[in-house]
């Protein structure tokens, strides 16, 4: 059953909203109480999830939670290509294992947002492992080179003398036709996938004489107010405990803070504004982030032991058991799960972020000698003391 709720619309297309196409038609089919078929296409090319991630995936839910018919779709086969959408150098094509082993956990991820008794997932290469190059030739037609090379980061990499391969430019081919082989109405995703998803209405017109609608949200900044990325190490995951989500918002940059309140929470942005104080604000905004992915209990928890820890100059060193022996400091960190790494403890002592009985560390190829009662702290949020 379709709920028709204007306020509940009116949210939904706006909210956290970039730029809809068609508003008007689309509203208006929300309001008839017809039941849309929509998708959000996600491509495993890592293995986490991130509150930039978590974005959409807020927004195909309220499209769900009115009763819409959605699809989370896997771009197992559009991984291989790689998305070209703002990089400026030819992505590294994946292997079939990377992929699977990369989206092996995204439904126990995504299940923090979704539920999904009412949300169908599904696979491209379901469809674009079967075409023939008959079907890759007709499709082509439909777009050309002038309209690819349109693309900022074509453009950029032209004028760069940078390397476009022939796979990139079937990218917005191959997203385009998931529209025509699910037979969509709407398709939703960030502001940087708008030509992928104007392709994919192209198609559908073509195909199934039908005008695909999409909607595109605003794009999340990383802590840094860079585009958030593991490789900028910016990101806020939705696999972080609570105390380290808690401190990841608290350290974002104040002019962000509006950012972060419309797109990942529900939380009411004149009465933050209210708050005079930035870092107040952060602190409200931290604990409804944690809430919404730890619960409650936790979240309360987690701004205890940030104001413990920052506010009153005393951490809570939580005490493991750990043999003593002697073992260089990278297996240190990651055996203790204080780094996922090797590569991730180096690059933190390079960085002077760890240190041991409060001496900073800064060689990364020291060994060890580790004993009871020895207190390790990793960055601003991450201590631990031997037993």
């Amino acid at each position: 059953m379709v709920k028709v709720d204007q306020q509940k619309i009116d949210e939904i297309l706006s909210r956290g909203v970039s730029e809809v196409i068609v508003k008007e038609d689309l509203e208006k089919k929300l309001l008839s109480g017809k039941k849309l078929r929509l998708y959000l296409g996600v491509d495993p090319t890592g293995f986490s999830l991130h509150l930039g991630h978590a974005v959409v995936l807020r927004k195909i839910k309220e499209f769900s939670e009115l009763g819409h018919e959605v699809i989370l779709l896997i771009g197992d086969f559009t991984a291989k290509i790689g998305d070209p959408t703002g990089k400026d150098v030819t992505r590294i094509p994946l292997s079939d294992k990377q992929i699977k082993e990369n989206f092996k956990d995204y439904k126990k991820q995504a299940s923090k947002i979704l539920n999904f008794s009412n949300i169908k997932i599904k696979y491209n290469s379901a469809w674009l492992s079967k075409l023939k190059f008959a079907d890759i030739l007709e499709l082509s037609n439909h777009f050309t080179v002038q309209q690819m090379l349109h693309r900022d980061m074509f453009d950029k990499r032209i004028k760069d003398n940078a390397p476009i391969s022939q796979t990139e430019f079937m990218y917005p081919l191959m997203q385009g036709y998931d529209s025509v082989a699910m037979d969509v109405d709407l398709e939703v995703g960030g502001n940087d996938q708008m030509f992928n998803m104007l392709a994919g209405r192209t198609l559908q017109k073509i195909y199934h004489n039908k005008n695909k609608d999409i909607v595109t949200t605003k794009l999340l900044l990383g802590t840094d107010g860079r585009k958030m990325s593991k490789t900028y190490d910016n990101a806020i995951y939705l696999t972080d405990e609570p105390n380290d989500m808690f401190g990841k918002v608290m350290s974002i940059k104040d002019e962000l803070i509006d950012n972060y309140v419309e797109l990942c929470t529900n939380l009411d942005s004149k009465q933050i504004k209210t708050i005079t104080n930035p870092r107040d604000q952060k602190a409200v905004l931290a604990k409804e982030i944690v809430r919404i992915y730890h619960g409650e209990s936790q979240a309360q928890r987690a701004e205890e032991e940030f104001n413990k820890t920052f506010r009153d100059k005393n951490p809570n060193f939580t005490k493991v058991t750990y043999s003593g022996k002697e073992i260089s400091i990278l297996d240190l960190l990651v055996e203790l799960n204080l780094s996922l790494s090797k590569n991730e403890a180096k690059r933190l002592i390079l960085q002077k972020a760890v240190k041991i009985n409060g001496e900073i560390q800064e060689d990364w190829q020291k060994i060890i000698k580790t004993n009871s009662g020895m207190k390790i702290q990793v960055g601003p949020r991450k201590f631990l003391e031997l037993i």
